[in-house]
């Protein structure tokens, strides 16, 4: 990890979770961290609570699946940065919705999950590429947070539009890498697939027996994504970690 030690990295969604665990980590090793939210201040909230670390880290209010939001968090990252090494894609959004059965909210609900799981990944992908070459950072690196849930498809009703949405980062992961290689491109691109991790990402999404489910569940903690970050920032240079899965011990699907 040394040679990221004052590096620039972008983390979305890092205000809580996976994304907070990830930010905090990086600042730990050193290097200048964007943590990109909705809710900047528990950003702002924990780079307080980092000060006097090796590293830093600077929140940035943003919604990933919005365009212009990302368009305005890349330009300050380069009026601010110069330039990004590493982007972490790690926002997104649960559903618990009935493909058969929904309403016009519903709707609105499963189209914030795609805005976000999918096209937030297409846009900080293309953002963070582009300020790399532009600023001829040719050894960056873009680790997407998939899920176990990317390579099946469920058997358990409710959540097959957020499965979807999974799947697409898992062709969307190997597309861009395969397409940075035809480009001769040094950029290194993972995807990490944790099973099931103690989050809020289903807060106030009503799901059948949940707390009977979280209660019986093997789960992982958020500590358990950020160390398969890490091992994956820490290859050599020319060593890609194109997919990790990582599951609790005895997860059954």
């Amino acid at each position: 990890m040394d040679r990221w030690e004052g590096k620039v990295a972008v983390v979305t969604g890092a205000s809580s979770g996976i994304g907070k665990s990830i930010a905090t980590e990086l600042v730990e090793r050193g290097m200048i961290v964007v943590g990109l939210a909705r809710r900047m201040e528990l950003v702002q909230d924990l780079s307080n609570s980092l000060t006097g670390r090796k590293g830093k880290l600077f929140a940035v209010k943003a919604d990933v699946g919005k365009e212009d939001d990302v368009a305005e968090a890349f330009d300050w990252v380069r009026k601010n940065l110069g330039g990004v090494h590493v982007l972490v894609n790690n926002a997104g959004i649960g559903t618990y919705s009935l493909l058969s059965n929904m309403d016009r909210e519903e709707y609105k609900r499963v189209q914030a999950c795609l805005n976000t799981n999918v096209m937030g990944v297409v846009m900080c992908s293309n953002e963070a590429i582009k300020l790399m070459r532009e600023k001829g950072i040719v050894d960056g690196h873009i680790i997407n947070i998939n899920s176990v849930l990317g390579h099946f498809i469920s058997r358990r009703l409710g959540i097959h539009f957020y499965n979807a949405t999974k799947h697409a980062v898992t062709v969307l992961t190997e597309g861009l890498r395969r397409e940075l290689v035809e480009a001769k491109s040094k950029i290194r691109v993972t995807s990490i697939s944790p099973g099931f991790v103690l989050t809020n990402i289903m807060d106030g999404i009503e799901v059948p027996n949940r707390n009977e489910i979280m209660a019986n569940s093997p789960i992982l903690r958020t500590d358990d994504v950020t160390n398969s970050v890490i091992h994956s920032l820490a290859a050599p240079a020319d060593v890609q970690i194109a997919e990790i899965i990582v599951r609790p011990v005895g997860e059954e699907a």
